[in-house]
This record gives structure tokens, sequence and C-alpha cells, in this order.
């Protein structure tokens, strides 16, 4: 896949506005970041804009707030990790307007998400953000929802993809071709979308393994080698017998791929299911790939997260692109490239 890259811009006294992917878990009573590395993937692509003379407008989301403004959303704690990263403060700007009249070489906009035009891709809100910026950045591989950020901005800005944003394309298009069999999905978390991927997941892998909240969302029709674990009384975890099913396939497998925990790891009583598979994988000889910030979070937990061939910044998002091939944010630049 030929996707223009960042190292294509010529960025010397530019600005650059990145859009990157700092969805990260919070400690919510001390408002620390608990799994720093979506923030620590983006360091390259930072330093590289600043080695080259830009000055970078940083843009990102964090949870859910729907265009409300929700203090325990902010990207305040994101910008003081920057800060310390980068040994330079970063600004954090709350009104879009103000962002040009910041003096630091990296400043960074709160949580995108405050802003209303933002889900709703909003062509004046997209004009508003491209107003600040010579150039469009996309390192957000895990952000894959059409949002203005995503998809408007490179149809207003000259655009690339970053150093992170490449290598995950690469190597799942890579992992999608040349996967060595019997390969075997593995899904759990709580987000229904990803009941969405099943088939075209199902068409592709020898098995399709379903677990977590995931799997109290009944569907009968699912084809023949996807299997649903079954749950404990709590629906917080899946059971042993489902554990061992798993197991006895993932045994077999040549890759794996994986993306959402087992149950609420979290909390120590229901982290069995989570903490058993993921030394299950380990131990394989299978090429082994996972996605998303929870399952990366409870593979650090459990201190499994460096044996691991290769750990995607985004879950919902790696599912998409080996679904389809494809997400909107390379559709948008692809077309605006056309």
């Amino acid at each position: 896949m030929n996707l223009p890259q960042i190292n294509e811009l010529n960025l010397s006294s530019k600005k650059v506005l990145l859009r990157a992917n700092y969805d990260v878990p919070l400690r919510k009573k001390e408002n620390k970041i608990a799994e720093t590395a979506r923030i620590d993937e983006s360091l390259p692509t930072i330093e590289y804009l600043l080695k080259n003379n830009a000055e970078v407008i940083i843009v990102s989301h964090l949870g859910r707030p729907k265009g409300e403004v929700i203090p325990s959303l902010s990207l305040k704690p994101v910008a003081e990790y920057l800060g310390e990263l980068l040994e330079q403060e970063v600004p954090l700007v709350t009104e879009i307007d103000k962002l040009s009249e910041q003096n630091e070489s990296v400043v960074l906009l709160e949580n995108i998400r405050f802003f209303k035009g933002e889900e709703d891709n909003d062509k004046e809100f997209a004009l508003s953000l491209s107003r600040q910026a010579d150039f469009f950045v996309n390192e957000a591989f895990a952000s894959h929802q059409a949002h203005a950020s995503v998809v408007g901005l490179p149809q207003l800005l000259p655009s690339a993809f970053g150093f992170g944003f490449i290598k995950e394309i690469e190597t799942l298009s890579a992992l999608r071709k040349e996967a060595k069999r019997p390969l075997v999905v593995i899904l759990g978390g709580l987000k229904k979308g990803k009941l969405s991927r099943v088939k075209d997941l199902a068409n592709w892998a020898d098995y399709v393994l379903i677990g977590g909240k995931l799997a109290s969302f009944t569907d009968d029709d699912f084809p023949t080698n996807v299997i649903k674990a079954k749950l404990n009384p709590e629906n917080k975890d899946i059971t042993l017998e489902s554990l061992k099913e798993f197991e006895k396939i993932i045994k077999q497998s040549k890759t794996v791929v994986w993306a959402g925990p087992m149950g609420m790891f979290e909390e120590e009583q229901f982290s069995r299911g989570t903490k058993m598979l993921a030394d299950i994988i380990v131990k394989t000889n299978a090429f082994t790939v996972v996605g998303g910030g929870d399952t990366q979070a409870a593979l650090s937990k459990f201190g499994q997260d460096k044996k691991i061939d290769f750990i995607s910044s985004g879950g919902g998002a790696m599912l998409r692109f080996l679904a389809e091939n494809s997400l909107p944010a390379i559709e948008a630049l692809k077309k605006e490239n056309d």
C-alpha cells in the first residue's frame, strides 16, 4: 500500500497539525496516566518534526465526552507527560483560535471531542482547524472513525502519515496476506462494535474466539468457526472450562491475533481469564499480535508485554483493517492524492 509519508513533506518553518491518539487509561483517583505506550509511540514522529524545524500542534481525543467539556477527560495529564518526554513545556490550549498565539514549538489542543464539530465531521469545524497549520500529519492509527480531525483535514491541507501509522499498516498488511496458519483471532472487552467484524474475520481466520463481556451479547448467526466463551455468574470473567477450550485451539495455531481482555482484569478476583490467556499466548511458538489499550494495559500489568511480537496501538482499528484492508483515514488521504 503506497501511502504519503511524513518525510515527503518540506517541513522547515511550517506549522504541522499532528493527529495523535492519546486515548490512554487514567487512574481516576490521582488523575494520572496508567499506561503511556500510545504517547511514547508518537515520540519519533514528534522528534522528526522538531528536527526539521517545524512547529507542532497536536490534536487528540480522550474518552467519549460527545461534545461536552468533561474535566475528568481533560488532556492535562498528557500535556504534563509530553513535557517530561520532550524536556520542554507543552501548553494545553482550550480554544482553537488561540493555537497560533503560542510561542512553544509543541502545543496540545484540549480534547478534540470536547468540540461538537469533531464527531459530526463538520466542514466548518475542520476548516477552523486547518487554518492553524500548513500541513496535516496523521499518527493516530487507533482513531478509525470518520471524524473531522481524521478524514476532514486531509481534504483541506497537504497531508501524510507519521512513522507509527506507516509501521502499523506495513505490519498488518503483511499479516493479512502472509499469515502462517492455523490463524486464530481472539476478541474480548466491552465494545459491541467488534461483533460487526466477526463474519469478515471468520472468513479470514481459521478460528474466532470471543470472550469478555462481548461473549454475553448473543448472536447465533455466527459461522461455525466462531466460538463464544461461557462467563462466570457475574459476567466479569470467562470460565476455566472455556479457557481450556481456547487453549487447545491456540496451542495448535501459528498466528494469534488478540484484541480485548477476557474480563475485568483490573479487579483481582476477575483477572484470572485474561492473565491465563496471556500466559497461554506467550508460551506458543505462534506469531503474536495484540491490539488495543486495555489489552496492552493487561499485558503490562501481568509482565507479558515484552513477549508479544507486535503490539498495535488500536484494537478496533486493527480489526477493521484486517477485516476490510483499509480505514477511513487511509481512504481520505488516498482520495486527496488521486
